[in-house]
């Protein structure tokens, strides 16, 4: 693990896991951090250079200002540039879908393909936004610990999470409002998609407790070239995470055919 200093002074720590194969880019979740893609590192690391960082507010990175995901995506960049990469495929889940996308808006010549998993290209919806904000409030005056359970439910249904809310019971209140109000604020980048002229492959879970089945068909009619919708029957909305069996073979295949680039 190293951190490098991007992006006009942001400090963003990452994991090169190394490899000679082609570079991916992992982008993890909301609240999630570097750990989120242990199936993959072990699935993967042998056939591609994997690179993950933890996005600002996550993990090892800092964040000290407000933010919204253009900077992340630039951060990531910036991560790539240190490391001597000049293109890499995408993988981003939810949060980290949002950033992958605005990558690809920003420098789409050094986005080889991407693949986005329980994400949204649009704005969030007014009332999911009002119970978040709801949220915050809640984090500031009680603390994490009687809302861990039920964050880990939404975001990971079934899947055994205690590692993770640990984690979460370690996040101070400001640090929570901080990097929830910039997933609550982001605009919408659905307007653009049609942009986005690289390979993508869109994935969904059909127990997203966040968003339904018509945010990812809505993101796959926009853009140009993208692969046809994968439903992950009873996926969460984690799902790289909670089922990362089911989601193997779509990605390996994807990745065999676009990593690379042309």
């Amino acid at each position: 693990m190293a951190t490098v200093t991007v992006n006009g002074g942001q400090q963003v720590h990452f994991v090169d896991y190394g490899g000679d194969g082609p570079a991916v880019l992992l982008l993890h979740s909301f609240l999630m951090d570097i750990d989120m893609w242990e199936p993959q590192v072990q699935s993967f690391g042998a056939d591609y250079r994997l690179i993950a960082i933890d996005e600002r507010g996550h993990g090892g990175t800092p964040a000290d200002a407000d933010f919204d995901y253009w900077d992340v995506a630039r951060d990531a960049f910036g991560v790539l540039d240190h490391l001597g990469i000049e293109r890499a495929a995408v993988i981003g889940t939810s949060q980290g879908g949002f950033i992958a996308l605005r990558m690809a808006l920003l420098q789409p010549e050094r986005v080889t393909a991407m693949a986005v998993l329980g994400t949204s290209a649009e704005k969030e919806a007014e009332g999911t936004a009002t119970v978040y904000r709801h949220l915050i409030a809640a984090w500031l005056e009680a603390g994490p610990e009687p809302l861990v359970d039920g964050v880990a439910v939404f975001c990971l249904g079934d899947y055994e999470a205690s590692a993770w809310k640990t984690k979460w019971l370690e996040v101070p209140g400001e640090k929570f409002q901080r990097i929830m109000e910039t997933l609550v604020s982001r605009d919408s980048v659905l307007e653009r998609a049609g942009e986005i002229q690289l390979p993508v492959l869109v994935l969904h879970g059909s127990g997203d407790n966040e968003y339904p089945m018509a945010r990812a068909e809505s993101l796959v009619a926009a853009l140009p070239n993208a692969e046809p919708l994968v439903t992950i029957v009873s996926g969460a909305h984690f799902l790289s995470l909670t089922h990362a069996s089911d989601v193997y073979p779509h990605l390996k295949k994807f990745l065999e055919a676009h990593a690379a680039g042309k």
